[in-house]
């Protein structure tokens, strides 16, 4: 048997770590393709309209041209190496296009001779593709969407004036649907491949995260079979033991066999890995209530709002299972139904906590005067709470009642203290976690 625990403690080797595979695709990796791409094609548009910028030199004013020429230069360099660099990248396209929409406004102002204005498309308007797509990239959907339309519209209608060329209406009205299409194209490229990517982010954080979960799992199954092992052979040693211990010796070795395998039951019930799991405070009164429901004659109940969060399993499971040993105390010990009240109260404490009561009119008892080999209360209710992170409160007065209260988290006081009439586990109680077994508290 020993054996067998051995075998099952001795874990696997674990396999060496290969490569990790490239992810072919994230939100990430998308969003530096496409705004490397604008950038390379805000660039390209710009050297195709150096040529027409050339012809058009002597229609504005050398204050408002150059200026503007550098501040547009120097902001499309900056949107490409923002994207090389993958620093700022949304906030450099979007400096792109709103240097566009106010060269574009002031444009009409700074004509220097309105005899010098041909009736042909501004060199503006061989960037206006470029504006919308970095618009694109710099703004959110619904601001990218109003630009893709108001800024085409804008240009339009300066062209049908005298400053614009005094183009016709028809001619506007086609270079801003040209303009439109092109840039929505764009737009509708870019939104698509946002889309995608983030649902593959959120498909392979899902896939991570329970692959997480069901390492995690197996662990905790791990750890509790082993453990397993290791009572199992203990206990079944000391019973064999105890069996055959017929002289004084025998008897004294069976007792010191029996406190170490009841210390490795206490030390085994302390093994509450945390898995990360969560079981909502609703289910945990709810269990609590049908368990109070059960009991004969069942409790008063009073319930308060629980609220919708949620705590650690192992957290639900030391409240339910302290609520419902205290329930079964009050039962066996304060006195007949007839003459005794019984009450259970559940409610919600601060944004994520639980606070159970037990409570009855009946005979109560002093906790310090509570045998130690009666582990109902010391164990079962005090220390599995407080190893679960809460604390117990227990109130009794001989010939009164008692009130236990039960809360979980840990509340502390200002000064760092626990709260007055808090309960902590006594150093000197029995390593057990068996519930009571009738014979006292």
């Amino acid at each position: 048997m020993a054996a067998n625990a051995a075998d099952i403690r001795t874990p696997a080797p674990l396999p060496a770590p290969g490569k990790q595979p490239r992810n072919p695709i994230s939100r990430r990796q998308v969003e530096a393709v496409i705004s490397r791409s604008v950038a390379v094609f805000g660039l390209v548009f710009g050297v195709q309209a150096v040529p027409t910028l050339l012809s058009q030199l002597d229609q504005s004013e050398p204050a408002w041209l150059y200026p503007t020429l550098i501040v547009f230069v120097v902001t499309l360099v900056a949107a490409f190496l923002a994207s090389i660099f993958r620093r700022a990248v949304r906030f450099s396209h979007g400096v792109v296009s709103v240097v566009y929409l106010v060269a574009l406004l002031t444009w009409p102002f700074f004509i220097s001779d309105l005899s010098k204005v041909h009736n042909e498309n501004h060199w503006l308007y061989l960037m206006l593709t470029v504006a919308t797509a970095t618009a694109a990239i710099g703004f959110s959907t619904r601001a990218a969407g109003i630009y893709l339309f108001s800024v085409p519209i804008i240009y339009g209608i300066i062209r049908t004036q005298p400053a614009g060329g005094g183009a016709t209406v028809p001619a506007a009205i086609l270079d801003v649907v040209y303009s439109i299409i092109l840039g929505g194209a764009v737009m509708v490229i870019v939104t698509m491949l946002r889309q995608a990517a983030a649902s593959v982010d959120r498909a392979q954080a899902t896939a991570i995260d329970r692959y997480g979960h069901a390492v995690r799992q197996h662990a905790t199954e791990i750890e509790r079979v082993q453990v397993d092992s290791i009572v199992h052979d203990s206990v079944l040693t000391t019973l064999l033991s105890a069996a055959r211990a017929f002289t004084p010796e025998a008897k004294t070795l069976a007792a010191t066999m029996a406190g170490n395998a009841i210390a490795q039951l206490h030390d085994a019930a302390l093994v509450s890995p945390d898995d990360g799991t969560t079981v909502r405070l609703r289910d945990v009164a709810g269990r609590i209530r049908d368990a109070a429901a059960g009991m004969s004659p069942p409790l008063g109940l009073l319930t308060r709002d629980i609220g919708p969060k949620s705590l650690p399993v192992q957290a639900g499971e030391a409240v339910y299972a302290a609520a419902v040993q205290a329930m079964v105390n009050s039962l066996q010990h304060a006195g007949r139904p007839d003459t005794v009240q019984r009450w259970l109260s559940i409610h919600g404490v601060g944004t994520a906590g639980i606070q159970v009561e037990v409570g009855d009119t009946g005979e109560g008892f002093v906790l310090e005067n509570v045998p130690t080999e009666r582990l109902g209360v010391r164990v079962s209710i005090i220390e599995r709470v407080w190893n679960a992170g809460g604390y117990v409160d227990i109130d009794s007065v001989p010939g009164e009642g008692t009130i236990v209260t039960i809360r979980w988290p840990f509340a502390e006081a200002p000064d760092g203290s626990p709260l007055s009439g808090t309960t902590e586990p006594s150093p000197s109680a029995p390593s057990d976690a068996t519930p009571d077994d009738g014979r006292g508290r």
